[in-house]
């Protein structure tokens, strides 16, 4: 007998990958109208593996296990429900599933690979559906996509469960209201349905990468999900868009960099005082191979300069030695793309490497009416080091203090609190 850990790791690690795509074929043969029973069956067939498996082991291929447990699963209930409201036969797709004669062979054909691959992308189109709140869609993509739980995503973003029922409640409505149905768009809208779905996985990244409210400053979980996401559109000749590469090379540089991140304890290391020797150089390559592969075409996006930026400090053989001026020139097309004062923050901290304090100074004055980055921690952190810089340490303890209290990060609160201190000394 297998040890019990060994089969719980071995399910847990299925559930996130296979969960979101046996959901977005049950919701086909289902319907979006019962999202919650496509839901309700993954989670049977998952409790019957972890049931199964504690007495005869591991089957040889676990994944074909779920999902012939799902088909059967499925199968029962068409047959039960064969002449209810509950779910509608009228479609094309499913009239077949109302005769014995044609049921089996029907339910086969929804579980084919090379469906189950489109259906889990027509998914994840219908979760990012324009009229539907970035909030919703991301905690809709953690939920039925990623095979997180209501209380899983709760604590991803600080909330309640009962805010994210909610959610989830709102979209589901929104989805049997307007009877969104799972597909990949047409070609001439793929462009602009996919820029909703990459932002939907990096705010999954950054979240992970960067975590805003939880003690944790990296969450592994969402960084390993936003990537699997993103390698899904990749896995689809559909949806190889050259922004999709970009976003996934963006990822991979900054994943290669996780664990130099934080010390042993979870304090936050800045990246001039990283071991780069941590870095994972196989998962820079692969970045790079990504970069270059988003080349294509006359498409350039955030993601492409954000990647750029990203790979200049990746292959920089030490903090000193980073190409300054290159990365400015990429924050200067950021800047003609998207005229984000948040991006003319990060900026400002590219100009206090290049040209100094008074340089960098005199550029955030210019960006200080913008209403938002005075909300933002980083604002009052850069000029706390500014001020640091320019030996003007009272100033720089406000800032340092005011950045303290906007931020929920607590490996944060607490680099921000040893720069106080170092000011004090």
């Amino acid at each position: 007998m297998e040890p019990k850990d060994h089969i719980d790791s071995t399910i847990n690690h299925l559930f996130r990958q296979e969960s979101g795509k046996m959901v977005a074929v049950l919701i086909k043969i289902f319907g979006t109208e019962n999202i919650e029973l496509a839901e309700d069956v993954v989670q049977d067939a998952l409790v019957s593996a972890l049931e199964t498996w504690k007495f005869r082991g591991i089957p040889d291929n676990p994944k074909a296990w779920l999902y012939r447990t799902a088909r059967n699963k499925a199968i029962d209930i068409i047959r039960r429900k064969k002449h209810s409201k509950t779910i509608d036969f009228s479609d094309p797709e499913r009239k077949l599933l109302t005769s014995e004669y044609t049921l089996a062979n029907t339910m086969d054909n929804f579980w084919k690979e090379e469906h189950i691959q489109d259906d889990f992308l027509g998914m994840m189109y219908a979760c990012c559906h324009p009229n539907i709140s970035p909030e919703n869609q991301i905690t809709f993509i953690l939920k039925s996509l990623c095979g997180f739980s209501t209380k899983e995503v709760a604590r991803s973003f600080l909330t309640t469960e009962d805010t994210i029922s909610k959610r989830l409640y709102r979209t589901k409505a929104y989805f049997r209201k307007h009877k969104i149905r799972p597909s990949i768009p047409y070609p001439e809208e793929i462009d602009t349905r996919t820029t909703a779905v990459l932002s939907a996985i990096y705010l999954i990244f950054n979240e992970g990468y960067n975590s805003t409210h939880d003690d944790q400053l990296i969450r592994k979980d969402l960084i390993s999900q936003a990537m699997w996401l993103c390698k899904s559109l990749l896995d689809s000749k559909r949806t190889q868009l050259p922004e999709v590469y970009a976003l996934m090379a963006l990822m991979c540089f900054h994943t290669a960099r996780v664990d130099s991140r934080i010390t042993e304890e979870g304090a936050l290391i800045l990246l001039s005082d990283q071991d780069r020797s941590l870095w994972d150089t196989e998962l820079i390559a692969l970045g790079g191979n990504y970069l270059n592969q988003a080349a294509f075409g006359e498409t350039l996006t955030t993601y492409h300069l954000e990647a750029a930026i990203a790979y200049q400090h990746c292959t920089a053989l030490n903090y000193e030695g980073t190409n300054w001026k290159e990365i400015l020139k990429y924050y200067d097309l950021l800047s003609n793309i998207d005229n984000d004062p948040i991006v003319s923050l990060n900026r400002c901290l590219i100009l206090l490497e290049l040209h100094g304090p008074e340089e960098a100074l005199l550029a955030i004055e210019e960006i200080k009416d913008h209403k938002i980055i005075h909300t933002y921690y980083l604002y009052y952190a850069i000029m706390g080091e500014i001020h640091e810089r320019l030996i003007q340490t009272g100033k720089a303890v406000e800032y340092y203090q005011q950045a303290m209290q906007l931020t929920q990060s607590k490996p944060e609160q607490q680099l921000l609190h040893n720069k106080i201190v170092r000011c004090l000394e």
